[in-house]
Parts: structure tokens; C-alpha cells; sequence
């Protein structure tokens, strides 16, 4: 059985009013799911340091540097922060042999102990290896004397045979040989591995292991073990990092900043609501609705997916209600070349609807390649501009091709239209 138009925009209109007082930052939505807002809209702290490579080899420097960013994105995710970002970036001489340099940037927003974060993102890695006593059904974790500073280094190899992934540790002399009296007692048991007090492996010792070298195997992702060759090297090789600037942005100036964005905002969308009605007149007031169900459902996927909100995402946000209106106009015009060509006006409806939905295609899957290449290319607050932009032209396509369709279909009778 065929649903009424009026079934469906009945669902539409629910879902968005649900979204609305969802979205609202003082309803019973802010407690259930706050808004996650950026350093800049929330206030927080933007550090920059600088990671020492002059002790790291030319091979091992991006994974030290890669290694180095996992360690610092865990650690900070400690702190509750609503969204931290963590970006390296290697200096144009490191890579190639020399001393070279790269430089690790934070953003902390949210964050309410500046100094204490400062102090544990400074602290140098912890590796260290741990045998696993069980006693009754507790298990418990017992520390050795074996950490990274034995550690010479790690590297990716695949089995000969099955050519899985495989994950290679490198003991300096001392090490190797606390590593063979530590793998000789616990032969049959797991060793646990663990970086800043986290475990990240547990591999089972099949025998004692002599001559500095030991291999992990198992169930393997290339991904997942060049992950743990980083952790390992972040743990193990010597590349200290030194805070070299700090950027403080108060929660006062990050208000003060989303307060504009709103009222820039909610008078853009006023005026445009303003211009639909005068020139297209009910055409006008039917855009306006379905623009208003679409900020209400935007809003609501951006809360619950869920986004954090930069000055740069609520920019592509705003961005995208200039496209779903532009969508609407298309629609219109056509219509109204239908009306003047003698159609009825349900026809000229479903005609305009029709013509006008190859270049709405056009123009928004252009917009829509570009946002997910400035996504995929890009970090930072680009990528937060290029999500909500990508969702906001997926939904106005919606937007104008359903909802605005569902306001017609229902109210625009065979009274004639005036435009």
C-alpha cells in the first residue's frame, strides 16, 4: 500500500522537531549529548614541540615521529578533552642522515589544567615488559627490570612461509640478556608488553630467546603491526620533545566568538528566508519551511555522529544553507517555464522537479568531490570545514529534493500559483 506525501512529511516534520530540542545547548539534549566544540569556539591551549631526532636513525625517524604522535594522541585523551588533535610534521632535513628535527602540535581544548598536561605530554615514553602471575583466578601483572632503554629498535618483516606480518624487537647486549633470562622462566605464558602504564601485546613465549632478537607473531594487519613497530620505536629510541610555544585561548573568547557565529548565522538565514518569500511568494514560504527542517536535521546528525565544531565547520555549515536554497530556486524557475508552457500545475511540478535535477546533481557533486578530497588531503580545521560541508550538501540535496517536493505535493493545489 502507497503512503500519502502527507505520512512522510508528517515523519520528516517529527524527526526534525525531535532534532531541534535535541540541538538546543539548554535542553535535556545538552545533558544527554553536549556539543563538542572546538579550541577555538571552547577556549583551550594550542601547543607546538619540538621532537629531537639527532640520536634516531635516517630509517627510523618517521617511525619514530609516528610512534611519538600515537603516545601523545592516547595521553591526551586522558585528560577529557572533548576532540584533542595531535600533527607531526618532519623538517626538510630529517629523513635524509642529518640531525634533523620535526615538530609535534597539540590543541587542547577544553582542557582545565594547562600546566599538569604540559608536564605528562612532555614525560619521555615508557616501555617495559611485564610476566603475568595468576593466583587463584586474579591475574596480576609483575614488573621486570627489562624497559626500552634495552631496546635498540623494532621492524616490520613477514613469515617466509605464510608471509603474515611479523614484528621484530632488538635488544642491545644487556638487554638481550635479561630478555633471555626472562623468556627462559615464563615459557608457555604470556609476556606482556606495556607503553605509559598501557598494555599493547601480550605474545605467549614459546622458548628462551638468546642473541638480543625476538620476533612477535600472531593474527597481524600490516596496519596493526607497523602500529606496533612504532610504539615500540616511540618507546625505545631516544627523541626527547621540548614545548617550544604555547597558545592559550580563554573559554571567555571561545563564548564570545560561537555568539557571533550564531548571530551571523540565524541573520543570514533570515534574510534568505526573507528573499524566498518575496520573490517566489508561497513557492517561497514552502523553500523556507524545508530549510528550517533542514538545519534542525543537520544539526541533530552533526550532535549525534558526533562533530566537533570549529569556527571552520560552522563556516561549511552556513555555507551548505546558501546551497539547499540554491537547490529550491533551480526547482522554482523551472516550474514556473512549466506553468508558462500551459501544464497543469501538478504536472509542472513533477516536470519542474525533473529538469531541474540534473544540474542539481552537477553542481552538488562537484562540491561534493571537493570536500572529500579536502577531507582526505588535508588535517586540522580544513578537514573539520570539509566534513560538515560534505554532510550539509548531502542533506540539502534531501532537503530540496524531498522535503520541498512532500510541501508541494500536498499543498500546492490546482489553485493557480503566483510567482
Amino acid at each position: 500500500m502507497r503512503r500519502h506525501p502527507a505520512f512522510w512529511l508528517m515523519i520528516i516534520v517529527i524527526v526534525a522537531l525531535v532534532a531541534a530540542v535535541f540541538v538546543y545547548p539548554k535542553g535535556w539534549g545538552a545533558k544527554a549529548l553536549p556539543w563538542r566544540l572546538g579550541l577555538d569556539l571552547e577556549g583551550g591551549a594550542h601547543l607546538v614541540y619540538s621532537i629531537d631526532l639527532s640520536k634516531v636513525a635516517a630509517a627510523d625517524q618517521n617511525s619514530v615521529v609516528s610512534g611519538l604522535r600515537d603516545v601523545i594522541d592516547r595521553r591526551v585523551n586522558l585528560f577529557g578533552v572533548g576532540e584533542p588533535q595531535v600533527y607531526t610534521s618532519l623538517s626538510a632535513t630529517a629523513g635524509q642522515g642529518s640531525n634533523g628535527t620535526a615538530e609535534l602540535d597539540v590543541d587542547l581544548p577544553g582542557v582545565k589544567n594547562i600546566t599538569d598536561a604540559i608536564n605528562q605530554i612532555g614525560q619521555t615514553p615508557l616501555l617495559d615488559f611485564r610476566e603475568v602471575a595468576t593466583a587463584g583466578s586474579s591475574t596480576q601483572f609483575v614488573y621486570t627490570n627489562l624497559t626500552g632503554e634495552y631496546v635498540t629498535g623494532a621492524q616490520l618483516l613477514y613469515d617466509q612461509t605464510t608471509g603474515q606480518p611479523q614484528v621484530q624487537i632488538t635488544f642491545n647486549k644487556d638487554g638481550g640478556d635479561i630478555f633471555q633470562k626472562i623468556t627462559a622462566a615464563n615459557v608457555g605464558k604470556p609476556l606482556a608488553i606495556f607503553l605509559d602504564n598501557q598494555l599493547i601485546e601480550a605474545p605467549v613465549v614459546q622458548q628462551a630467546i638468546s642473541g638480543g632478537t625476538a620476533v612477535i607473531s600472531g593474527q597481524f594487519t600490516i596496519a596493526s603491526a607497523t602500529q606496533l613497530v612504532e610504539r615500540f620505536n616511540a618507546g625505545a629510541l631516544p627523541a626527547p620533545i621540548t614545548l617550544i610555544n604555547q597558545q592559550t585561548v580563554s573559554p571567555t573568547l571561545g563564548a564570545d566568538s560561537l555568539q557571533k557565529v550564531v548571530i551571523a548565522g540565524l541573520i543570514g538565514t533570515l534574510l534568505v528566508i526573507l528573499f524566498m518569500i518575496f520573490y517566489y511568494r508561497l513557492l517561497g514560504v514552502f523553500a523556507a519551511l524545508s530549510l528550517i527542517i533542514y538545519i534542525a536535521l543537520t544539526l541533530g546528525l552533526f550532535k549525534v555522529i558526533p562533530i566537533t565544531l570549529s569556527l571552520a565547520g560552522l563556516a561549511g555549515f552556513i555555507l551548505t544553507i546558501g546551497m539547499a536554497v540554491d537547490a529550491n530556486i533551480l526547482i522554482f524557475e523551472r516550474i514556473k517555464e512549466e506553468l508558462k508552457r500551459g501544464l497543469p500545475k501538478a504536472s509542472a511540478i513533477e516536470e519542474g522537479f525533473r529538469r531541474a535535477w540534473p544540474s542539481i546533481r552537477d553542481s552538488n557533486t562537484s562540491t561534493i568531490i571537493t570536500a572529500i578530497i579536502l577531507y582526505f588531503f588535508t588535517s586540522s580545521f580544513v578537514q573539520g570545514f570539509a566534513l560538515t560541508l560534505l554532510l550539509g550538501v548531502l542533506l540539502s540535496l534531501f532537503s530540496a529534493i524531498t522535503t520541498t517536493r512532500l510541501f508541494l505535493r500536498i499543498f500546492m493545489k490546482e489553485k493557480v500559483i503566483r510567482t
